[in-house]
């Protein structure tokens, strides 16, 4: 644990990203990961006002934005093969633009059913497959799937769904998330608190379910972890956090690693506040789970995951203003990007200082934006301890 302690205690601001006419919060980032794009690599960062700005990840400078507008853009993907970002509308459709070209049409448009609310989605990891989740609309909450890859038959930019999965979700699906390395494997999680694993290589919806768990709470992040990537692990609006194992699945041993109904509660910060969780973040050379959460004040925490709890590791300050919304960790160069609701997006790098440090600018944003972002309740925390 000494390593990584000291790998993110090392970590200082290497840049602050230039001021942008609109300030929005940052919600979501993704890095491209062609190898032909290191020497100019791209951030795609979902904002607030729906949406998404490309940077320079050198200088940290806007290069261009695409909207949805009329719709509402959700989350934030890069392609694994090349440099096309992808999000998800509330129009119905999961746009696809090449970040190398100033134009806002995309260059690929994923069409869902006519009453589609995209809210979540995911690329495969070899391209090939996008999945969406919905909001519910009269019963139905749905996974919809595509076909990502380019035909060369098939010119045409507009693409129609392959199928849908109905059956295993009552609400709003907030989250969807393939497996790093198994292109059939995917999870998604909804406000219902179930946490569904698909093998989508199976033909029909009730066989492609390998299993469900229950976080018992709205879901608001999943993703996987472990030796070749077995476990997936869960966070919840109300500050959960749950990790299972699916190793177990076909043994007597428990699936559940970890089941903590409120993180705020048990995790002692050494010299600060845990007020959120923002994420988690699976380091492979270690093989070791970590959860990144943060204060009201902007500082970032990091705590280790094991079977017996979790535990502060160490803490980033003197970078935010306000309330850290989202991260993208580099295992390669050991960087970290994080975004917050003080419009900033930094980028931390072990052992170096930032040349210049512009003013963190507390920032007040239109009440229309508060409608679409997460709030971090604190309301049953502060009811529990009372009792």
């Amino acid at each position: 644990m000494e390593k990584i302690e000291e790998q993110f205690a090392n970590l200082n601001i290497v840049k602050r990203s230039s001021g942008t006419k609109e300030p929005t919060y940052l919600l979501g980032i993704d890095t491209s990961k062609t190898v032909q794009a290191e020497k100019g690599s791209f951030i795609a960062v979902l904002c607030s006002n729906g949406s998404i700005r490309i940077y320079d990840k050198e200088r940290l400078n806007v290069l261009r934005e695409f909207s949805g507008y009329p719709g509402l853009l959700n989350g934030v993907k890069f392609a694994h093969s090349c440099d096309c970002v992808y999000s998800s509308c509330t129009d119905g459709t999961v746009k696809c633009w090449d970040a190398r070209l100033a134009s806002d049409k995309p260059v690929q448009l994923f069409k869902g059913y006519p009453s589609n609310i995209f809210i979540s989605f995911d690329v495969s990891c070899n391209d090939h497959v996008i999945c969406a989740g919905t909001e519910k609309v009269e019963d139905d909450a749905l996974l919809v799937f595509w076909d990502a890859r380019i035909n060369s038959q098939d010119l045409s930019t507009t693409k129609d769904p392959l199928g849908t999965y109905s059956e295993t979700h009552s609400d709003d699906i907030t989250q969807v998330c393939f497996h790093p390395s198994n292109p059939n494997m995917v999870v998604s999680g909804s406000t219902d608190g179930l946490v569904n694993v698909f093998d989508i290589s199976v033909d029909n919806e009730e066989d492609a379910l390998v299993t469900t768990c229950n976080s018992v709470s709205s879901v608001s992040c999943i993703g996987w972890s472990g030796k070749d990537y077995k476990q997936i692990y869960c966070m919840t609006h109300d500050e959960g956090f749950f990790w299972w194992d699916l190793n177990h699945l076909d043994t007597d041993e428990p699936i559940t690693c970890l089941n903590i109904q409120d993180v705020r509660e048990v995790v002692n910060v050494k010299g600060g506040i845990l007020d959120y969780l923002i994420g988690g973040l699976y380091h492979e050379k270690m093989d070791k789970l970590f959860v990144v959460g943060g204060a009201n004040t902007g500082m970032i925490h990091l705590m280790s995951c094991t079977t017996s709890g979790l535990s502060h590791v160490t803490s980033l300050q003197a970078g935010h203003a306000a309330t850290v919304r989202s991260f993208c960790w580099n295992i390669q160069d050991e960087s970290l990007l994080t975004g917050g609701e003080d419009a900033q997006l930094l980028l931390w790098k072990p052992g170096t200082i930032e040349k210049t440090f512009t003013k963190k600018d507390s920032m007040k944003i239109a009440s229309s934006v508060y409608q679409r972002v997460r709030v971090h309740s604190s309301d049953s925390y502060k009811r529990r301890k009372k009792q």
